[in-house]
C-alpha cells in the first residue's frame, strides 16, 4: 500500500508543479499590473497637482486684480473678507504644492486625503524650478500686501500694486512651465501605459498559451491514466466475476463498498448488496446477540491498538446460520464464514476486507460425523452401565423406562381441553419425566438424562407460557420416541452381550437391603445386626467404604450422590442406618427408589451447604445425609435427614412474592404449614437456576405425588441452620 502511495505522488508531481508554475504566472501579471496601476495613478495625481496649482495661480491673480479694483471699500465687509481668506489659501496651496511637486512623496489635500507624487526627471525638474523661481518673486509681495490688507489703519496700495505688477508677470511664467510639465507627465503616463499594455498582452497570451500546453498535457496524462484506471477496473471485475468466495470492503460505519464479487449475491441471498449497510443485511438472519457481537467486533477491529490475532478469534460470524429472509431456519438456511481482515493506508485502517464462503457442506459434515461421535458415545457409555450394574437394575431401569413413558403417552391421548384439565396433564407428565431423569442419572446415563432434561425445558416453558392447549404437548413424542429407542438399545445390547458371555450362577437373588453393625435408631423400631456404611464424598475423591456390602442397590444410591456431589461442588457423607433385610414389598420396590432418588438428590441439592458456608457457620466441611428404612407389620418407614441449612421459612415467602405467586400481604399471612406445602407444588423452587439436578421445582412433587399414589404419609422436620428431616410412611399391606 505504501509503494502505491509513493507511485501516486510521482504520478502527480509534475500535475502540481505545473499548477504551481501557472498560478506563479498568474500572480506575477497580477503583481506587476498592481504595480504598474499604482504607477499611473500617481501620474494622475501629478498632473491633477500641476493643474491644480495653475488653477490657484490664476485665482491669485483674479483676486488681486479684485483688490486693486476694490481698494477703498471698507476692509471688514464680507467681500474683502472673502477675497482675502482666498488669497491666502491659494497662496499657501501654491507653495506647498510645488515643494511637494519637486520633491515627490505623500501630500495631504485640503480633504485630508494622502496621495504619492512620483519623483520627476531632471527636464521636468526645470520646469518646476522655473515656476518655483517665479512663485518666490510674487509670493513675498502677496505677503506683504496680506499683513495689514485689513488693518484700515495702514496704507497697503503700494504692497497691492507691486503684488499685482509682478502677479502680471509671473502668472504667465509660472502657467508656462506648470503646462510644459503637464504636458511632459501625460505624454510620460502615456507612454507607461502604453508599456504596461503591452506586457498585460504578452503576459496574458504567454499564460494563455501555458495553459492550452497544460491542458494538453493534462488531458493527455488524464487519458492514460483514465486507461490505465479502465484497465485495472477490467482486471478486478474479471476477478471479481470469476472467484467463488463474497469479497466486499466494509467502512466504519458497516457500510459495504460499491466493488464485490458477483458471488457474493449467490452466498448471501440479497440482488442488491454495495452502498448497503452490513448490519441491515444481516438483521432478522442472525440473533441480535450475534448482530451486537458483530458491530462491537468490527469495531475493535477498528481500534489500531488491538492486535488482529487476538480479536480473530472473538469473530461471531465464524461459521454462523444465516436463515432466508423471513428468519425461519429451513432447507434456504446455510451455514457461512466471515473472515475479517485489515486494510492499511500507510499505518492508518482504511477497510475491513470481508471474505465470505458457503460452508454448509462442511459443517453438515461435521454434524454428522458429531452426531455418529454421539452415537458410538452413547453406546459406549450404555455398555459401560450395563459391564458395571448388576443386571437387574438395568432391567428395573429398562421396565419402569417403558413405565414411564407408557404412562406419559397414556397421559398425553387422556382427553382434557380446559385449561384446569391441560395443566393437570403437565404436571403430570413433568413428575414422570422427572422420575426418569433421576434414575438415569443414578445409573449416569448422561444421553438418557441430556433426553429428559431437554423435555424438562420444555415442559418448564409450558408451565410458565400460561395458557395452555392440545397443541403444545405434540413436541413431547419426540422425546418419548428418543426415549424409548435409547431403552431399546441398552435392553438389545444387554441381551448380546448375556448370550456371548458364559453361563453364570445367577442363583443369588439381589435385594434392597444391606448388613449393617449397631447404630442408635431414628425411627422408633429397633432392628437387630446393624452396621454403618459410610460415603465420603469430597467433590471428586475416591469412594470410602467401611464395610462394602454386596448389594448393588446400595452402590446405586453411594454412585448418584457422589455424582450429584460433584457436580454441586459440595462434600457429603451418606449413613445408611437399619438396612438390614428389610422385606420391601414388589409393589413398593419402584416407588421407594424413585422417593430414595427424590430425597437424597433434594438433601445434597438443597440441604447441604457448601463446604466453605459450613466452615463459616462452624460445622465441619463434610456434610451427613442419614438413609433410613424400617418395616413392621403395617408399614414401611423411610427417613432421610441431613445436617444441612434446614427449610427457610422466609426465604420461602420472599421468594412466592418475588416470584409473582402471592402478593406481600398475602404471603406475610401464611403460615409455616403452609409455606412448606408450597415446597411440594410443581414448578416452585427456592433455586434460582435450573440443573441437571434440580432448581425445577418437581422432586418434592414427585415424592408428594408417589405418597399420596400408595396411600402413604409424609412428615417433615426442620431446624433453620441445623437439619432438615424427611419421614416417609407407606402401608406395607
Amino acid at each position: 500500500m505504501a509503494t502505491t502511495h509513493n507511485v501516486d505522488n510521482k504520478r502527480y508531481r509534475s500535475l502540481i508543479i505545473s499548477i504551481a508554475l501557472f498560478l506563479s504566472l498568474i500572480g506575477a501579471l497580477l503583481a506587476f499590473t498592481f504595480y504598474t496601476s499604482s504607477l499611473l495613478e500617481r501620474n494622475t495625481v501629478l498632473i491633477d497637482k500641476t493643474n491644480q496649482v495653475a488653477n490657484s495661480a490664476q485665482a491669485v491673480i483674479k483676486d488681486l486684480f479684485d483688490l486693486d479694483s476694490s481698494y477703498g471699500e471698507d476692509t471688514n465687509s464680507p467681500h474683502i473678507q472673502r477675497v482675502l481668506e482666498r488669497l491666502e489659501h491659494n497662496t499657501a496651496l501654491i507653495t506647498s504644492s510645488i515643494t511637494a511637486i519637486e520633491q515627490g512623496g505623500e501630500i495631504t489635500d485640503v480633504d485630508g486625503k494622502s496621495y504619492d507624487l512620483p519623483k520627476i526627471n531632471n527636464n521636468s525638474q526645470t520646469k518646476v524650478a522655473a515656476a518655483n523661481e517665479q512663485w518666490l518673486l510674487l509670493e513675498p509681495k502677496i505677503q506683504t500686501y496680506l499683513k495689514d490688507a485689513d488693518n484700515i489703519m495702514v496704507d497697503s496700495s503700494d504692497e497691492l500694486i507691486q503684488a499685482v505688477e509682478q502677479a502680471k508677470t509671473s502668472s504667465l511664467l509660472i502657467n508656462d512651465s506648470l503646462d510644459q510639465l503637464t504636458d511632459e507627465v501625460f505624454i510620460n503616463a502615456e507612454r507607461q501605459a502604453s508599456t504596461i499594455r503591452l506586457i498585460q498582452v504578452l503576459g496574458v497570451a504567454a499564460i494563455f498559451a501555458y495553459f492550452l500546453i497544460f491542458v494538453f498535457f493534462f488531458v493527455r496524462r488524464l487519458r492514460d491514466t483514465d486507461a490505465e484506471a479502465l484497465a485495472a477496473r477490467r482486471e478486478t471485475q474479471e476477478i471479481m466475476e470469476t472467484v467463488n468466495t463474497g469479497l466486499f470492503l466494509l467502512d466504519k460505519d458497516l457500510n459495504i463498498g460499491q466493488q464485490h464479487s458477483r458471488a457474493l449475491n449467490g452466498i448471501i441471498g440479497e440482488d442488491r448488496l454495495a452502498g448497503e449497510n452490513f448490519a441491515d443485511v444481516l438483521r432478522g438472519r442472525i440473533s441480535d446477540k450475534d448482530l451486537r457481537t458483530t458491530r462491537q467486533f468490527i469495531e475493535q477491529l477498528y481500534n489500531p491498538r488491538v492486535k488482529e490475532k487476538l480479536v480473530d478469534s472473538l469473530n461471531p460470524l465464524h461459521k454462523v446460520m444465516l436463515h432466508n429472509a423471513s428468519g425461519e431456519e429451513s432447507t434456504t438456511s446455510r451455514f457461512l464464514d466471515f473472515k475479517f481482515s485489515r486494510v492499511y493506508e500507510d499505518k492508518d485502517i482504511a477497510r475491513i476486507l470481508v471474505n465470505v464462503n458457503d460452508v454448509s457442506d462442511a459443517v453438515y459434515l461435521e454434524q454428522r460425523l458429531e452426531k455418529e461421535r454421539s452415537q458410538n458415545d452413547m453406546q459406549i457409555e450404555m455398555l459401560t452401565t450395563i459391564l458395571n450394574v448388576n443386571p437387574k437394575i438395568i432391567n428395573e431401569f429398562i421396565s419402569n423406562t417403558k413405565a414411564h413413558i407408557d404412562k406419559m403417552n397414556n397421559i398425553l391421548k387422556n382427553p382434557g381441553s380446559s385449561q384446569f384439565e391441560l395443566e393437570g396433564k403437565l404436571k403430570a407428565i413433568y413428575r414422570e419425566m422427572h422420575s426418569l431423569k433421576g434414575e438415569a442419572s443414578a445409573l449416569k446415563l448422561h444421553s438418557f438424562t441430556k433426553i429428559a432434561s431437554d423435555a424438562e425445558d420444555k415442559l418448564d416453558a409450558l408451565q410458565n407460557q400460561g395458557k395452555l392447549s392440545g397443541n403444545n404437548f405434540l413436541p413431547l413424542a419426540v422425546h418419548l420416541d428418543d426415549l424409548l429407542s435409547l431403552s431399546n438399545t441398552i435392553e438389545t445390547l444387554g441381551e448380546r452381550i448375556n448370550q456371548a458371555a458364559p453361563k453364570a450362577n445367577n442363583n443369588a437373588k439381589p435385594v434392597m437391603s444391606v448388613k449393617t453393625v449397631p447404630q442408635p435408631s431414628v425411627v422408633q423400631a429397633q432392628v437387630a445386626d446393624v452396621a454403618t456404611t459410610n460415603i465420603n464424598v469430597d467433590g471428586g475423591n475416591e469412594i470410602d467404604l467401611s464395610d462394602e456390602s454386596d448389594d448393588e442397590h446400595l452402590s446405586y444410591y453411594q454412585d448418584f450422590a457422589k455424582d450429584i456431589a460433584v457436580r454441586q461442588g459440595k462434600k457429603i457423607q451418606l449413613n445408611g442406618h437399619n438396612l438390614a433385610h428389610i422385606n420391601i414389598p414388589e409393589r413398593l420396590k419402584q416407588p421407594i427408589k424413585e422417593i430414595s432418588i427424590q430425597l437424597l438428590r433434594n438433601a445434597v441439592v438443597h440441604g447441604i451447604e457448601s463446604p466453605e458456608a459450613r466452615q463459616s457457620a462452624g460445622k465441619s466441611a463434610i456434610g451427613s445425609i442419614d438413609l433410613e428404612m424400617q418395616r413392621d407389620s403395617q408399614n414401611l418407614i423411610i427417613a432421610l435427614q441431613d445436617d444441612g441449612q434446614g427449610i427457610d421459612y422466609e426465604g420461602i415467602r420472599h421468594k412466592l412474592i418475588a416470584d409473582g405467586r402471592f402478593t406481600q400481604e398475602e404471603a406475610s399471612q401464611m403460615t409455616h404449614g403452609d409455606l412448606l406445602k408450597t415446597l411440594f407444588a410443581s414448578g416452585f423452587s427456592t433455586k434460582e437456576h435450573a440443573d441437571e439436578d434440580g432448581g425445577r421445582g418437581v422432586g418434592l412433587d414427585v415424592i408428594k405425588a408417589l405418597v399420596k399414589e400408595h396411600n402413604g404419609k409424609l412428615n417433615v422436620n426442620t431446624e433453620l441452620g441445623k437439619m432438615t428431616r424427611f419421614v416417609i410412611t407407606l402401608p406395607a399391606a
